[in-house]
């Protein structure tokens, strides 16, 4: 069966993480804490000197070829951000734009001043640290980079840049282009 070169690829697990399979269930654990994934049905894997290895085995009735190559690409690119979530981590940057856009953090609630008439608060999730470090930057901070975007997304939603003044919130790394007004 043919492979992509994703799919093809071993994925070698650094010293200080473990992997344990059980059945189809993985559980990477590292310096950070653990993370699990139940892997697709139609990949067969093997480990071997702290190499992951995935294969496709498509079901012949059932699958395509085609489907099952890229479902194993899939659950390797997953199992190699599992095993950075566990060694570095991930963290998304999020910038407040607009005169009085504040953020701070008290406890586990992020408190958002967004122009609104009212204070915006947001329950920080379990697994997921944020930091304020300025009034206008906010920092989220996670093993699942799954649950990290989620959340800066979540975050976002509540306002997103507007074209016209490029106020609201957005990622660090976002360009924003602006409309021109109606003359």
């Amino acid at each position: 069966m043919a492979s992509t070169r994703l799919a093809k690829s071993p994925l070698p697990l650094p010293p200080a993480v473990t992997a344990s399979f059980d059945g189809s269930e993985v559980t990477i654990k590292g310096p950070k804490g653990s993370l699990a994934l139940k892997l697709h049905p139609s990949v067969k894997w093997s480990l071997v000197d702290n190499v992951i290895q995935l294969e496709p085995s498509a079901n012949k009735e059932t699958e395509s070829e085609q489907k099952v190559i890229a479902v194993t690409g899939t659950m390797r690119a997953i199992l190699a951000n599992l095993v950075h979530g566990v060694t570095k981590g991930f963290e998304i940057k999020l910038t407040l734009v607009g005169v009085g856009y504040r953020a701070q953090v008290q406890g586990k609630q992020l408190n958002l001043t967004l122009g609104f008439s009212h204070p915006v608060q947001f329950a920080i999730p379990e697994g997921i640290t944020i930091e304020a470090p300025t009034l206008t930057d906010i920092i989220v901070k996670g093993m699942d980079k799954h649950l990290v975007g989620q959340v800066a997304a979540n975050i976002r939603a509540f306002r997103p840049p507007e074209p016209y003044k490029g106020k609201g919130v957005r990622y660090a790394d976002e360009i924003i282009v602006l409309k021109e007004a109606k003359k």
